[in-house]
């Protein structure tokens, strides 16, 4: 093992740092001053996360409809932006998301008929599995940001995953004990959950107070919320990948390994997140 690779994780450690500094400046620079660059870097990003999925799920002897997929999830999301900018009230949006992928899941249903009827309802339910997981779940993040103040809800939600994933590496590795869920994530500890908890709580209290003038009893919520769904979305990802077989989702991220092994917590926490932020944060 060289000298550049962790022993616990055996990743490029280098690599990782410059890949994780590259995103982390690019959504910082998008959503301070360009926040229609931050809608096109969210929609690639979830474009190569359905690629990524769909793979993996062909691995499964699971075939969804996937270029219908692949090209229909970011005009869901960029389509879901711009109506919240243009309308002025982002919730009206939602028509977008559910017409969008209403239209998915059908050229899905079409695309599947010729193939006859082995596999069928194995198939289909791939591919609406893909729909829900991703654009479904993934609009609600530009739902935040054609929010008032949608940059900084953006924000708020980044910091919770976040912190989450550092507090519970951190008390995991000094107080594991109790596997959390040792046949799809081993390490995994129930007292790195909570210490990641904690730290999100800490964090999102502080930076929602800061940034959205929030109540400090809001950000302690939205730490919670979002900093659970995180730790599912973490756990929901790894069951995929060992269902397929898979490492790594892909390695289009040097270091990192695929976009999904990115998105994961966010992608769940998202929603928890702007319901959060959409009832409590005017």
């Amino acid at each position: 093992m060289t000298s550049t690779t962790t022993h616990r994780t055996g990743r490029n450690l280098p690599a990782a740092i410059a890949t994780g500094l590259v995103l982390g400046l690019v959504i910082l620079v998008t959503l301070l001053w360009w926040n229609w660059g931050f809608v096109i870097f969210a929609s690639a990003a979830l474009t190569v996360g359905v690629w990524e999925v769909c793979r993996a799920l062909d691995a499964c002897d699971m075939h969804t409809a996937r270029w219908p997929l692949i090209i229909g999830s970011p005009i869901v999301l960029v389509g879901c932006y711009a109506a919240g900018q243009l309308i002025g009230q982002p919730q009206d949006a939602m028509w977008i998301i559910t017409g969008g992928l209403a239209i998915m899941m059908i050229i899905s249903l079409f695309m599947r008929i010729p193939g006859g009827v082995q596999g069928f309802v194995k198939d289909v339910a791939a591919s609406a599995f893909v729909i829900g997981y991703l654009p479904l779940l993934g609009s609600s993040i530009v739902l935040m940001l054609a929010s008032p103040h949608g940059a900084g809800r953006i924000l708020c939600f980044i910091v919770c995953p976040i912190a989450c994933d550092t507090g519970a590496y951190a008390f995991g590795s000094l107080f594991g004990r109790h596997k959390m869920a040792p046949s799809i994530s081993p390490a995994k500890s129930w007292e790195g959950f909570v210490g990641g908890i904690v730290l999100a709580m800490v964090v999102a209290a502080i930076v929602t107070h800061l940034v959205l003038g929030a109540p400090i009893w809001v950000g302690v919520l939205l730490g919670l919320v979002a900093g659970c769904c995180g730790v599912l979305g973490d756990l929901v990802e790894s069951a995929i990948k060992r269902d397929a077989g898979l490492k790594d989702m892909s390695h289009v991220l040097p270091g990192h390994g695929g976009v999904m092994d990115r998105l994961d917590s966010m992608l769940v926490a998202a929603p928890a997140a702007w319901l959060v932020l959409y009832l409590l944060v005017v």
